[in-house]
């Protein structure tokens, strides 16, 4: 029995199974491979949120490096519910931040008593300043309101940093994913035969079915029906499950509109309708440092500090530039070197 299959026309509709604050678990029915598997990546990847990307060390005496104290900051959740109203840092004309691309979080604290001193998410003071009163608060889920521990502190140990939040998107770094996981599959009774599963012994034994999503997917396969060679999936399941910083409904709404955002691109450049001199269009969601951004200008990572274009330092000016050693020849032909 499906108790779906009886949707009416052709038209795209979605049922939720669960949705709670963490995860959000529902179908997607009269869809196709392509675009629901464009909906993850960009649910993934694409959609912007809120993450310490610079931090100004003023004081650090614990036994952990600035190093891996700054990373640890950097993979701290942030809320992003109105991170729409920051700026990009490549759209900015400040200098390095401001209040209109960036939040800023102080971390200060400082052990005097004998016991050992957890510094936690908790911790991070926002600065006045952000666009709204949400956007850039850790995350802070668990029971005891503490969050995630940053530094352990002993007697006289102290710590003293400064945050930069920054709006970016999970292409250029993991930190601004706005999910955990993102679950996703179609055929759970492998109808259509798109698996081979490995086994041993007896391949039921060993890969149990999931009769809940196999009965939503209209039940398994009989062993008299005849296989469809031209059938295709059109039932898919979603299981998006957040890191705190968005909703888990606002993460499938934003992924959605940056797909459409994508696909009105591509018909924009199709048509001749690009404005910019290169060709390129920078409406979409991008990472703070893209397109040379804070590395320096426009060719910056294509070129070395010795030379121009595509020349090795030990090249430029030679016809053969990069093919050479440093003592003039290479150990595989030419002449041998004058040692």
């Amino acid at each position: 029995m499906d108790p779906y299959g009886d949707a009416e026309g052709k038209e795209i509709n979605v049922r939720f199974l669960q949705a709670d604050s963490v995860r959000a678990n529902f179908i997607v029915q009269n869809f196709n491979l392509e675009t629901a598997n464009s909906l993850r990546r960009v649910m993934l990847a694409e959609i912007p949120t809120l993450a310490i990307d610079v931090v100004e060390v003023l004081d650090n005496t614990s036994v952990l490096a600035d190093e891996f104290v700054c990373h640890r900051l950097g993979l701290i959740p942030l809320c992003s519910k109105g991170v729409d109203d920051l700026l990009y840092s490549r759209d900015c004309d400040c200098d390095g931040y401001c209040e209109n691309c960036s939040v800023v979080l102080t971390l200060h604290a400082k052990c005097t008593g004998n016991e050992i001193m957890k510094v936690f998410a908790r911790d991070l003071a926002v600065s006045a300043g952000r666009p709204n009163e949400e956007v850039g608060n850790p995350v802070i889920t668990d029971a005891e309101g503490q969050g995630s521990c940053i530094v352990k502190l002993r007697k006289g140990q102290a710590i003293h940093m400064r945050c930069i939040a920054k709006k970016g998107i999970a292409k250029e770094h993991a930190k601004w994913a706005p999910s955990a996981a993102i679950g996703f599959e179609y055929d759970p009774a492998n109808k259509l035969r798109h698996l081979d599963y490995w086994f041993e012994d007896d391949p039921k034994k060993e890969w149990p079915i999931d009769e809940e999503r196999v009965n939503l997917d209209g039940g398994p396969e009989q062993e008299d029906q005849e296989f469809d060679y031209d059938a295709v999936p059109s039932r898919f399941f979603f299981d998006v499950e957040t890191v705190g910083g968005l909703d888990p409904d606002q993460i499938v709404t934003l992924g959605i509109k940056t797909l459409q955002t994508k696909l009105a691109q591509v018909i924009h450049e199709l048509r001749g309708g690009g404005d910019n001199a290169d060709g390129q269009d920078f409406g979409g969601a991008q990472s703070p440092q893209m397109n040379g951004g804070g590395f320096g200008g426009q060719d910056a990572g294509y070129t070395t500090p010795y030379g121009g274009g595509n020349a090795s330092v030990w090249g430029a000016g030679n016809p053969a530039q990069g093919s050479t050693t440093p003592y003039g020849a290479t150990p595989y032909g030419g002449a041998p070197p004058s040692w």
